[in-house]
């Protein structure tokens, strides 16, 4: 696509131009913001299918009842990783996001996440996220710079990918299948882009999603309708994730609460 062309230009310029002082013109920080966001978004894309996990297309007006194939979380869950022998808490939000977030409970239960890698970590020119769950990552021999293209597969080697699910705020229903500026949605995410938001990372489909996720570092409202936050961690488990470094691994991820508010397929 052009965008991802455009969006690849301006991320070589970015990482040798330093941070611009609040003396500069407007204009000028302006753009470098701009081309921060672009950089941000690239580095959140997977390359991976862009279709439902039926093999079929998203349809543009849709709820939750429409994925009866996928899993659900009907409330609220915990989940806590271990990294580097520290617990990371991840409040999982699962009546704002039941689809994204039944997704990921389901992994976390059947053990998916065990062993991975987180391979992307960007703390600089200013703190943007750390992201794992390709399942790539669990073989040590997998060239580093191959990672990120990978997602779940069931036992039959069928992929599951899940439609973008974003609630408006004021809103019955969530989004599905398209971002906020797809769908003309003005409103802002009743899930948003702060510190410690946990969400899911895809390609510029909007319905690519499968298992990789991302942490923030800090505040990044600009991905706010482009992509699908369904937690966040408190600030004390931020202090591990804030040390996390490209490689460490996730030693062990358990739902500690709300398992029972989880709907599978075959439930």
């Amino acid at each position: 696509m052009y965008l991802a062309k455009v969006q690849t230009r301006k991320s070589s310029n970015l990482r040798c131009r330093p941070k611009q002082s609040v003396h500069q013109p407007a204009h000028q920080w302006q753009l470098h913001r701009w081309i921060v966001g672009i950089l941000a978004t690239v580095l959140l894309t997977l390359s991976v299918p862009a279709m439902g996990s039926n093999g079929m297309a998203i349809a543009q007006t849709l709820d939750a009842s429409s994925f009866p194939n996928l899993p659900s979380l009907n409330g609220e869950a915990t989940v806590v990783l271990t990294v580097n022998g520290e617990p990371i808490t991840i409040e999982v939000k699962g009546n704002e996001a039941p689809i994204t977030a039944g997704n990921f409970v389901e992994l976390v239960n059947a053990g998916f996440y065990d062993d991975l890698s987180f391979h992307r970590v960007v703390k600089s020119p200013q703190p943007f996220v750390v992201q794992g769950g390709d399942p790539n990552s669990k073989d040590p021999n997998f060239p580093p710079e191959r990672l990120g293209t990978a997602g779940y597969t069931d036992a039959n080697g069928q992929a599951r990918n899940i439609p973008l699910e974003i609630l408006p705020r004021r809103a019955d229903e969530a989004v599905y299948g398209r971002t906020f500026r797809m769908a003309s949605v003005t409103a802002r995410p009743v899930l948003t882009h702060t510190r410690g938001a946990v969400a899911m990372a895809r390609s510029q489909d909007p319905n690519s999603a499968s298992s990789q996720f991302y942490i923030t570092l800090a505040d990044q409202n600009f991905l706010d309708g482009n992509y699908a936050v369904f937690g966040y961690v408190p600030e004390e488990g931020m202090k591990v994730v804030d040390k996390i470094v490209q490689g460490d691994r996730i030693e062990s991820a358990v739902v500690t609460a709300g398992l029972e508010n989880l709907e599978s397929p075959e439930s």
